[in-house]
């Protein structure tokens, strides 16, 4: 499959000279160039929009937590809640409690009914919960709001698969390093948003109840618009040109591997779990959740009291990191495409270098940062932003390394990956409750970065090790009964 830079192994190369399908790839490609905007841009749009709205709502109870368990410091006219440290870190764990129970069967559910279903279904639940959390917090305290986050982490489980279905459907093998990262740097600019401006909401007249508020009612706009103009495939949507249907479909057959419709065949499940380039993305996808998310449910925390910032300056500081990694997503992006333009560099060797830029170098910061004392405010802010900010090279890597292994399976891989990876989710914060006895004690918190650092590096060792960027043979699993099929040039890679 050629995905990103370089157009695969060199080696492989020159199947393409005997193929159909490496002809309809020249002709959907240029196509692609001569239509410029299409139906599969406004998509994009909807799915940046729907990850934003997503990690949003997922991060806002992080910022939100200060406010309500400090209102003094924020509008004292609102509720506080008197909730522990451990309490704090139970709730902002328990999202991932239900979030990685639905990744897998959102895979099998996206891919038998359509990705709108299933992303539009669970956004929507998703947001109107988030609007009634102030009434559940003041009802039934932190068990209401902890089994209210459970649910929503059910909602939002669908996400990740059901993208990862309709990027597939939707954008041409050769436009997905721009469409992809353009689609997946929604989580960061979700998280920015709300972040940035969950300080200014609680200290406003409207206090900490309008965090859920806003985030709940952006999130029920955008699954009007999805109502409208989503749709799972080209074919599902009327008003698509023939010319850019054309251009996606001939895009799409030059990667099949098979003539047997995806409805039909069945999922290989120990071939996945048998694959040693599956088992590492396993890893690394774990290893980028426990640093990722270690540091966004955590970083107000550390502001407020190892750095000493208030809840205004918390709130823009915390959001300073991912706006850097939205920036470098694209600046990533932009290398990879300049790379696969030159042809200089193979696939798999382009996901471990970016995979390496994206785990090893924060790895390297949060050693820094371990050392960092209390009244170096400012070097902290640069090492967390150098942190996060270098972790956007992951899109690059891991991140789509389910649709190089298997495009017909892509969504079920992600659902898995992604079900262990927020397994981490959930250990990290409530290890960090654990450990962090003290929220001022600079040496606990140096203990947090360690084991963030360790695993970032094991994590990535494994994926240079055995990751791989080519299609894998159980791609195309024999179907029930067998029907005989030529195979196209990806089952030879």
């Amino acid at each position: 499959m050629k995905f990103l830079c370089c157009g695969g192994n060199k080696g492989n190369m020159a199947v393409n000279a005997n193929s159909t399908s490496g002809e309809n790839k020249k002709e959907a490609e240029a196509e692609g160039a001569k239509h410029g905007l299409g139906i599969r841009h406004l998509q994009t749009f909807l799915f940046f929009f729907a990850l934003a709205v997503a990690y949003a709502q997922r991060v806002n109870l992080s910022v939100a937590v200060v406010a309500m368990t400090d209102a003094a410091e924020a509008n004292p006219h609102f509720p506080e809640y008197k909730w522990p440290e451990k309490t704090k870190s139970l709730l902002l764990s328990s999202f991932f409690w239900g979030y990685v129970l639905t990744q897998v069967p959102s895979g099998q559910l996206a891919r038998k009914f359509g990705g709108k279903i299933t992303l539009l279904t669970g956004l929507s639940i998703c947001s109107v919960l988030n609007i009634l959390t102030p009434l559940f917090a003041k009802l039934g305290g932190w068990q209401l709001v902890c089994a209210l986050r459970v649910v929503e982490g059910l909602c939002q489980g669908v996400v990740f698969p059901s993208v990862h279905t309709l990027l597939s459907a939707w954008v041409p093998p050769n436009e997905r390093p721009v469409l992809g990262t353009a689609a997946y740097a929604g989580n960061q600019f979700g998280t920015i948003i709300m972040l940035a401006t969950s300080g200014l909401l609680a200290s406003s007249s409207a206090g900490w109840p309008s965090i859920f508020y806003i985030s709940g009612g952006v999130g029920c706009i955008w699954a009007i618009l999805f109502f409208i103009w989503g749709a799972s495939s080209p074919a599902h949507y009327k008003k698509i040109s023939t010319e850019e249907r054309k251009m996606i479909e001939m895009a799409q057959a030059s990667e099949a591997t098979s003539e047997q419709p995806k409805e039909q065949m069945h999922t290989p499940w120990l071939s996945f779990f048998t694959s040693p380039a599956f088992l590492a993305l396993i890893a690394s996808h774990s290893a980028n959740n426990w640093g990722f998310w270690t540091l966004l449910t955590e970083i107000p925390s550390y502001m407020k009291n190892v750095l000493g910032k208030d809840i205004k300056s918390n709130a823009l500081l915390s959001a300073l990191p991912y706006a850097a990694m939205f920036v470098m997503s694209f600046i990533f992006s932009a290398i990879a495409m300049w790379l696969n333009k030159r042809n200089c560099i193979s696939t798999v060797a382009s996901r471990k270098l970016f995979n390496s830029i994206g785990l090893w170098v924060p790895m390297c910061a949060l050693i820094g940062l371990a050392y960092v004392s209390s009244d170096q405010s400012n070097l902290a802010v640069i090492l967390l932003t150098i942190t996060v900010g270098f972790n956007g090279s992951c899109y690059l890597g891991f991140q789509i390394n389910h649709i190089d292994l298997s495009p017909n399976f892509a969504g079920i891989l992600m659902g898995i990956t992604n079900c262990v990876g927020n397994i981490m989710s959930i250990i990290a914060p409530l290890l960090v409750g654990f450990i962090v006895n003290n929220e001022h004690d600079v040496e606990q918190w140096r203990v947090v970065f360690f084991i963030a650092a360790g695993i970032y590096l094991v994590g990535n060792g494994l994926f240079i090790i055995f990751g791989r960027a080519n299609v894998q043979p159980w791609n195309d699993p024999p179907s029930k009964p067998r029907r005989h099929s030529t195979p196209q040039v990806e089952s030879q890679h």
